[in-house]
């Protein structure tokens, strides 16, 4: 359940809008009329997400926000304001508020900022586990292992997380980064402030430049605001640069200006604007050698890798694959509301001498699928999912370019790239697209709105793209809709 506290003067209006967008019993809703009661109320219980008004009858916003950042500084605060202006909430942003809404509210913008909101700060708050056994827990935030390579993660975190360094985290996708960022975050001394994650690979390069450093109104068409970017956002707490690899040169360069100097401007503007955020990056790529093809700066890669923190791929861990499965084979049991209780040993010499290209995050995804085709208290090898063989496997850090079995998205774009072509954009997500709909559905057994809810769309939207790119489905298991 998650806990908003709203802190607004207009009882009759916004705490109905809130309530209709947010609806028991997934929500739990606590309103405050005044600044005082607000800030009471997060006393005797500290929320997940506060929606705050900047004009309240006994004092401002602001105000009220430096009472509850003093409070607890990681609870994302969302400013909502009925002047245009907005000056006011600008000036919030740039003490680490979260974002701002002007009022009457948009719905589904409303929506979006919170559901933003209480990701990051589950983020913060999900302490992550780095021990040798797994705790028997539910919580998504384990690493653990008791191999050489994972002894010696553990190590590291323990080292670096209090000194005020950048970390570079590297290992193939799935091995952990970002929990081991996390850890980091959580160890330091900047624990009390923000931890936000940018993945740099899923924005686009225009996009990303402004949500790291922000914009001034008119720097580019669609700059309608002023917007705070996170750098100045993220005020003494930390961010992660989530595939830094893949982050543009031209951006690579302001990056680094930033660490030389903790000093940046915004897009179109020539404010020199004072920084304190400690940076951690993660990657799957081998900078160096993109150092050496140009793709990456080299200045930029030795100021990153003050303190280098390398994961382990999950094939070369050993004995810690059998801790792994039976960890995921209790938890997912638990979750999924079934009863298997152990695996059969054909079963799980499978899954040890399966590469693991995905690592983790593939044994979660391999898992899950069995389970929901198992019957009984034993997973059977019946149930598993098929797995290529071993010498099929590729290996090293070209993996994590893989998006779907046998698909390498990187390749399909170069291919794509030839003299005169004219359409890669709309035929990569095409591509994409097909491959994406046809795992969901094939996870969820055919159910549309299950596989619709796993991927975030509505199902007509699904229904729609499937009949754009020549899908089609029996029978979904929708109280046996036909389709």
């Amino acid at each position: 359940m998650a806990q908003i506290l709203l802190i607004d003067d207009d009882a009759a209006l916004i705490p109905e809008q809130v309530r209709l967008a947010f609806p028991a019993p997934l929500h739990r809703l606590r309103v405050a009329v005044t600044g005082a009661a607000g800030v009471q109320l997060m006393t005797e219980e500290t929320p997940d997400v506060v929606i705050l008004d900047l004009h309240l009858p006994d004092q401002t916003g602001l105000e009220v926000y430096e009472q509850l950042r003093a409070l607890n500084a990681r609870v994302p605060v969302i400013f909502v304001t009925l002047a245009k202006t907005a000056d006011a909430a600008i000036e919030a942003m740039k003490q680490g508020a979260f974002d701002y809404l002007f009022k009457p509210l948009d719905i589904a913008r409303l929506r979006h900022v919170v559901a933003e909101a209480l990701e990051v700060a589950r983020r913060m708050r999900s302490p992550v586990t780095l021990a040798e056994q797994p705790a028997d827990s539910s919580e998504d935030g384990a690493l653990f292992g008791a191999c050489p390579a994972m002894l010696e993660t553990y190590k590291a975190v323990g080292r670096v997380a209090a000194q005020d360094v950048t970390v570079l985290i590297t290992g193939e996708s799935g091995t952990g980064k970002e929990l081991v960022a996390r850890a980091i975050y959580q160890h330091s001394e900047r624990s009390r402030a923000p931890f936000l994650a940018l993945n740099c690979a899923a924005i686009p390069e225009n996009l990303l430049e402004s949500e790291l450093f922000g914009h001034e109104k008119g720097a580019f068409t669609g700059a309608d605001r002023r917007r705070i970017g996170k750098f100045e956002q993220c005020r003494g707490g930390t961010i992660l640069l989530d595939e830094i690899g893949d982050m543009p040169l031209s951006l690579q360069a302001k990056i680094l200006r930033l660490l030389q100097e903790q000093c940046f401007e915004r897009v179109g503007g020539n404010e020199l604007i004072r920084t304190d955020v400690r940076i951690i990056a993660s990657t799957h790529r081998d900078l160096r050698a993109r150092a050496t093809e140009e793709k990456f700066r080299p200045d930029l890669y030795y100021r990153l890798s003050v303190f280098s923190i390398h994961l382990a791929p999950l094939r070369e861990r050993g004995d810690d694959i059998v801790m792994l499965v039976r960890h995921y084979l209790r938890r997912f049991s638990r979750e999924l509301g079934r009863e298997v209780q152990d695996i059969a040993p054909e079963a799980l010499k499978s899954l040890c001498e399966y590469d693991w290209p995905g690592n983790v995050r593939e044994l979660q995804s391999v898992l899950k699928q069995a389970l929901l085709h198992a019957s009984g208290s034993v997973l059977l090898p019946a149930f598993l999912p098929p797995l290529a063989s071993p010498s099929s496997q590729p290996t090293g850090v070209a993996n994590a370019a893989t998006t779907g079995e046998g698909f390498d998205l990187e390749a399909f774009v170069k291919q794509q790239m030839t003299p005169g072509a004219n359409d890669v954009y709309a035929e990569t997500y095409r591509k994409v697209d097909r491959v994406l709909f046809t795992a969901a559905l094939e996870f969820t057994r055919g159910n549309l709105r299950d596989a619709a809810a796993a991927l975030g769309i509505s199902r007509q939207t699904m229904r729609l793209r499937l009949r754009a790119l020549g899908l089609q489905v029996g029978h979904t298991l929708e109280g046996g809709e036909e389709s």
